[in-house]
């Protein structure tokens, strides 16, 4: 149903959407896998409702897009899901798995709500964003209560306020070098978890993938991820503060793809991306120099490794084109776009 006043969607409505969609798609796929494999009853509710939140994401969609006469995306269906392959995580890594989707999702509705202009878009993301929170704090739960959940490290509580007053203070690479405050271990504890579960799902892709092409990316994107993992180890074990844990033990031995190609290839792309939003996060919050260094080359790294993921998604015909502004030239010159 249109809204009052028939207010067409906005660019930014119209992307988050169509965005949104296909990622729900993705997940849809995954979620059904994890579940037909789930053998812990404390996990099995949790990947319930995961499911449960794409489906209700992409119904909701699939209407607003409807009554504005927009095409339903194409994205995933059944035909990206072997519901009969052999489980490829452990139920512990699905947990994980589903927290960190989980802490996208969040980010990705606070952003969409910021760029809201119409009610019905509203409300659906501010659903996105109530549903996604509850999924993290469910998840977050059965860690906790199996005494898994990996915390960010722990510092001595400040004794008093301080103002910073030399701008040595901002010095990494020369000079005395000064420990690492709790925003910046923040930071490098997250993109350091990250990068470990990216690292996990990957070697469980290039082992089913039935692609070589695709098997080598991911070979590659699993020792960008274990360099990556390294480097920010090495930052925290300077201060004599621990990293998290890999979740490499957590994949099975198992070949037999459960998803298609293009879903794998698709969902590595999505995490690169999140980290690539997590390095430039991570940069502006940190103020010695060295750290903001450390980032800037990373993303860079990342960004040609994401672009070399997407060119391969072009060869295979498996990009589908998000929706586009007309292009106006061509049309004053009588060309099709």
């Amino acid at each position: 149903m249109k809204t009052e006043h028939n207010i067409r969607l906005t660019s930014s409505e119209i992307g988050f959407l169509w965005t949104q969609y296909i990622g729900d798609s993705m997940s849809v796929c995954v979620f059904k896998h994890f579940l037909e494999k789930v053998e812990d009853t404390q996990i099995q509710p949790v990947i319930e409702f995961a499911l449960s939140l794409s489906e209700n994401h992409i119904r909701k969609i699939t209407q607003i897009f409807t009554d504005e006469d927009i095409p339903i995306p194409k994205g995933f269906s059944d035909e990206d899901v072997n519901l009969s392959a052999p489980r490829l995580y452990s139920d512990t890594f699905v947990l994980n798995y589903i927290r960190h989707m989980a802490r996208i999702g969040m980010a990705t509705s606070s952003l969409a709500l910021s760029h809201a202009a119409r009610s019905d878009f509203t409300d659906f993301y501010t659903q996105c964003l109530s549903s996604t929170a509850e999924l993290n704090n469910k998840s977050g739960s059965v860690l906790l209560s199996k005494g898994i959940f990996i915390r960010p490290p722990y510092i001595p509580k400040p004794e008093k306020v301080d103002f910073i007053e030399k701008q040595n203070f901002l010095t990494g690479w020369f000079g005395e070098r000064r420990p690492l405050n709790a925003i910046e271990i923040s930071h490098i504890f997250i993109n350091t978890q990250t990068n470990a579960l990216g690292k996990g799902l990957i070697i469980g892709f290039g082992q089913v993938a039935q692609s070589k092409q695709l098997r080598e990316y991911f070979i590659r994107g699993r020792e960008i991820a274990t360099k990556h993992i390294e480097i920010f180890g090495s930052i925290l074990t300077k201060d004599n503060i621990p990293s998290p844990t890999t979740w490499d033990s957590d994949i099975t031995t198992s070949t037999i793809p459960p998803f298609s190609d293009k879903l794998m290839m698709f969902h590595i792309n999505g995490i690169i991306a999140s980290g690539v939003g997590n390095y430039g996060v991570a940069m502006a919050a940190s103020m010695r120099r060295d750290l903001s260094t450390h980032y800037s080359r990373l993303m860079v790294e990342i960004g040609q490794f994401a672009e070399d993921g997407a060119n391969i998604m072009i060869d295979n015909g498996w990009m589908e084109q998000p929706p586009t502004s007309p292009n106006r030239e061509a049309l004053a010159r009588g060309k099709s776009q």
